[in-house]
């Protein structure tokens, strides 16, 4: 994806004035499974810095290790730090 690209997804989203704006946002550019994943990634990183174990994540939110792994990966590297 071109960085360019990006940046103009993070542009809109400051763009947002309030939730409501992020919601419309959000919606109108992902299909519900696509915001229902990303949801689930955001919980996966708040039960991960909680001190779940990556097993326990699975079992919890019926996803893959991988998935659960890619978020520690993250997390590691110094990521998340105002979630």
């Amino acid at each position: 994806m071109k960085n360019n690209n990006i940046n103009e997804l993070v542009e809109a989203f400051l763009q947002a004035k309030n939730k409501e704006d992020a919601l419309d946002l959000l919606k109108g550019l992902l299909t519900a499974k696509e915001l229902d994943e990303i949801a689930r990634r955001l919980q996966i990183v708040k039960l991960l810095k909680s001190g779940m174990t990556q097993r326990e994540i699975v079992d919890k939110l019926n996803v893959g290790i991988a998935t659960v792994t890619k978020g520690s990966k993250e997390l590691k590297t110094g990521r998340f730090k105002k979630i």
